[in-house]
């Protein structure tokens, strides 16, 4: 192997890194929403108004994430990818700890949520950042013909941050055991102060991207120029938001797997937390090989049928999933949650270079980032908190069923038209990006 790809393998090693370490403190606050923060931080008078208050402030994260998306797009477009991923990663290591030392509403009362929401949005701002940051490094240092295979680097990210968050939190219920409540959540946000070294390591040691350096060399002799934001909200917002519309339904059913199906199975069918976070954990494996698999076919297949592909597997999937979840068996469950997690690989896996690819260089961070940033608000943050709505009005868990399948309609669509906006483009064209 020579060092050229040596030197690649382990940029895009460190942007799969950076995405773990930021998702895994994303994710541990949707399964403390899901477990504790309703009665450590909101009036414990009424469990369901508690949760909801705490899948609330969850969705507060979410809002946050385009803007996150934006001022660090504007500047990764300017100044380069490397020093937003860096930024990313100090607000949400600091932002993280901060909720592990954060008093209760029993010590001061509405100070208490209300910092809580703070850090949630900053967790939201740093999470908006990275994402782009950390897929532009794989992206545009991936060899030719291997973009999907090295942005899912950063795609596995995601289950290694759901892993990571449940298998912290499920050690923290077995050694704290009583104390968990109290104390013992605390601990898996109090670990992620050590995101500063891996914040230190890529500020010291990864060089940016040969595609920004052309790119900045370009929009230095185009003097007039508009800012990033401008040219793709007044030229390509059409794209940014079909690229939101398809990939919403997929936030919306991981976040209902992650933080809704734990509130569900704990509190409406009774079940234990520690089976549910071990189902959670195993099911997430599945993805560390669903991912890269589906990416990598995306260097042979049009990326774009392989992302519709699983978009119509959640749809179908999606009321075979709750039935089987509602009969209470763990076996049934892991069933259920293993196929659903299987579709939402086969999308998750070319996503990121899919979205890459929608925009040029000078653009791209920008673009791609509000396109997924977009489907994160959406989608993921308000999934559990429709979940709930939707269990307590309905009283089935169907009516969940039926809004992962509207969210799938709106998916095929948005794919339908930017496939009919590919297949528009010259030949010639196509095949340029292709080899990108």
């Amino acid at each position: 192997m020579d060092n050229d790809v040596r030197h690649r393998r382990r940029i895009a090693t460190a942007a799969g890194l950076a995405a773990a370490v930021e998702w895994y403190d994303y994710f541990i606050f949707g399964v403390a929403a899901a477990l504790v923060f309703g009665r450590q931080f909101y009036p414990a008078d009424d469990p369901v108004a508690g949760v909801l208050a705490s899948f609330a402030t969850f969705a507060v994260g979410f809002a946050a994430r385009p803007i996150g998306g934006i001022i660090a797009g504007q500047l990764g477009d300017k100044r380069g990818r490397k020093p937003m991923l860096v930024a990313a990663l100090v607000i949400m290591s600091l932002s993280t700890t901060a909720i592990g030392l954060l008093p209760t509403y029993q010590s001061i009362g509405i100070m208490a949520p209300i910092l809580l929401v703070v850090l949630r949005v900053l967790q939201g701002l740093a999470v908006g950042a990275q994402w782009g940051g950390a897929m532009l490094l794989a992206a545009e240092y991936a060899p030719a013909g291997k973009r999907g295979l090295y942005s899912s680097f950063v795609q596995l990210g995601v289950p290694i941050g759901v892993v990571l968050a449940n298998t912290v939190f499920l050690l923290a219920v077995q050694v704290t055991g009583s104390g968990f409540a109290s104390w013992g959540w605390r601990i898996p946000f109090l670990v992620g102060i050590f995101v500063l070294v891996l914040a230190w390591f890529i500020h010291t040691r990864v060089e940016e991207t040969p595609e920004f350096r052309a790119a900045e060399a370009k929009m230095a002799a185009e003097e007039h120029r508009g800012s990033p934001l401008r040219v793709v909200l007044r030229k390509h917002l059409g794209t940014v938001l079909l690229a939101g519309g398809s990939f919403a339904v997929n936030t919306a059913t991981f976040y209902i797997l992650l933080t809704g199906v734990l509130d569900y199975a704990t509190r409406h069918l009774g079940l234990p937390r520690g089976p549910v976070l071990t189902i959670t954990i195993l099911v997430s494996l599945t993805q560390f090989v669903v991912i890269p698999l589906a990416a990598k076919l995306s260097d042979s297949v049009p990326r774009i049928r392989i992302y519709a592909f699983g978009a119509v597997g959640i749809m179908i999937w999606a009321i075979p999933m709750f039935l089987l979840i509602d009969t209470g068996n763990y076996f049934a469950i892991t069933v259920s949650s293993f196929i659903a997690s299987t579709f939402l690989g086969i999308m998750y896996g070319p996503q990121a270079a899919l979205f890459a690819e929608l925009f040029t260089p000078e653009m791209r961070y920008t673009g791609a980032s509000l396109g997924y940033q977009i489907s994160a608000v959406l989608g993921g943050g308000l999934a559990p908190f429709i979940m709930v709505l939707l269990l307590e009005s309905t009283g089935t868990s169907l009516s969940v069923s039926a809004y992962i399948i509207v969210l799938a309609v709106v998916a095929l669509f948005s794919i339908a038209v930017l496939a009919r906006r590919a297949r528009m483009r010259s030949p010639e064209t196509a095949s340029t990006e292709r080899r990108s």
